[in-house]
């Protein structure tokens, strides 16, 4: 499959992986010269394993096929471990049999051939985003039997081959198994996706209810201690910038256009605890991106993960059909788009769809297309490069 830049600033294409003919990535990461992706679901694949060792020829080593009735779209590596999620798929249909749903967790003795080792059973409808940096606690949003949408949940990996259940949180009315109600408009939806932290505080991304603060200064007892509405929804990822006192907030476009509801990317003042407020949102791509077909709108941020590219100034971000898009938060005030890269329509699909994006040590942009588009590796231009040498936190 032959796969091009329909337009592009500050950013070249390097390389494209077709990941053996299963082009529906979801999360990347990299670590070493391993690469994981997970599978959005389309294709009935699950976890692929790439030697980057020369990013401009990935070489696909490993790939396992998805879950019976589920995807395992998710992937988080640490500590020598890769944590995979379980969920049930279609989404939003409740789980055909055989199904299992929860968090899988593999050695990584051997990083091209990851053993399974553990599995944390969700009941429900399974795991849908996990965040896990090492250490004892992972923590992600699922939905457990009795609940009517996906809550924030705190799993124990002290031994990763029994991994149980150390907390969760969620909004009140959710548990509708014990008689709870829901509390929120009707029509909304109120959900976890997954939290980032900033220390002892947990920025939690809650669809309808956009941001939810958790004090996790005692990961086994979460609570609230905040509440930021700005009225959008489908908040999806909450990355806290700590240097800075801000937050950068994608609310995620999840209805196809032209012309879907309009969703933004938020930047949140936190200098103050319990006084949060909303600064503005970021540039939106042009609007020619509206007319198109497809997905345009927000969905992931590189996350500032140890061992990544890490900025305080630089945000990266997907766009769906605008492709990637980076911005320049030197002053909150006015933020500014610095560099995008937008690919051809991959063969058979109306238009693009940047779903996840991984900078790495390198520099360098690893992002996987939504439905058949595979891994595309960018590299910036020596402007950007030098932007990005100095907008960098210290390793």
């Amino acid at each position: 499959m032959t796969h091009g830049t329909a337009s592009a600033r500050g950013l070249k294409l390097l390389a494209h992986h077709d990941l053996g003919g299963c082009g529906d990535g979801m999360q990347v990461q990299r670590e070493g010269d391993a690469l994981y992706v997970g599978h959005t679901g389309t294709s009935r694949a699950g976890t692929s394993i790439l030697d980057v060792s020369d990013p401009g020829r990935p070489r696909l080593v490993t790939q396992w096929p998805a879950p019976s009735n589920a995807h395992a779209h998710k992937v988080q590596v640490a500590d020598g471990l890769l944590l995979t999620n379980h969920e049930s798929y279609p989404m939003g249909r409740p789980p055909q049999e055989p199904f299992r749903g929860g968090l899988a967790i593999y050695s990584l003795d051997d990083p091209f051939d990851p053993q399974q080792i553990g599995f944390w059973d969700a009941g429900g409808r399974g795991v849908h985003r996990i965040v896990w940096t090492g250490g004892r606690y992972a923590h992600m949003s699922a939905r457990p039997d009795g609940f009517n949408d996906r809550i924030w949940v705190v799993v124990d990996l002290i031994d990763p081959a029994n991994p149980v259940e150390a907390a969760r949180w969620w909004w009140p009315g959710q548990n509708v198994g014990a008689g709870e109600q829901p509390t929120w408009p009707e029509g909304e939806r109120y959900a976890a996706h997954h939290a980032l932290l900033d220390g002892d505080l947990a920025y939690l991304g809650y669809d309808d209810a956009n941001m939810v603060v958790l004090d996790v200064s005692d990961m086994t007892q979460p609570r609230q201690v905040e509440h930021v509405v700005w009225g959008g929804g489908s908040t999806h990822t909450c990355m806290p910038l700590p240097g800075r006192r801000l937050v950068v907030v994608t609310d995620e476009q999840q209805t196809d256009g032209p012309h879907a509801p309009q969703r933004d990317i938020h930047l949140i003042d936190v200098a103050q605890r319990g006084a949060a407020r909303v600064l503005g949102t970021l540039p939106r791509p042009d609007a020619s991106f509206d007319a198109q077909p497809m997905r345009f709108g927000p969905h992931n941020f590189h996350e500032n993960r140890v061992g990544s590219y890490r900025s305080e100034r630089l945000v990266f971000a997907t766009w769906f059909n605008a492709g990637v898009r980076v911005y320049d938060l030197a002053d909150p005030a006015n933020p500014v788009e610095v560099a995008h890269w937008v690919s051809d329509p991959p063969e058979g699909q109306a238009a693009p769809a940047s779903n996840d994006l991984w900078v790495d040590h390198q520099g360098l942009i690893w992002v996987t297309d939504r439905h058949s588009g595979g891994l595309c590796v960018l590299e910036p231009d020596d402007e950007l490069a030098a932007l990005m040498r100095a907008a960098a936190l210290p390793a």
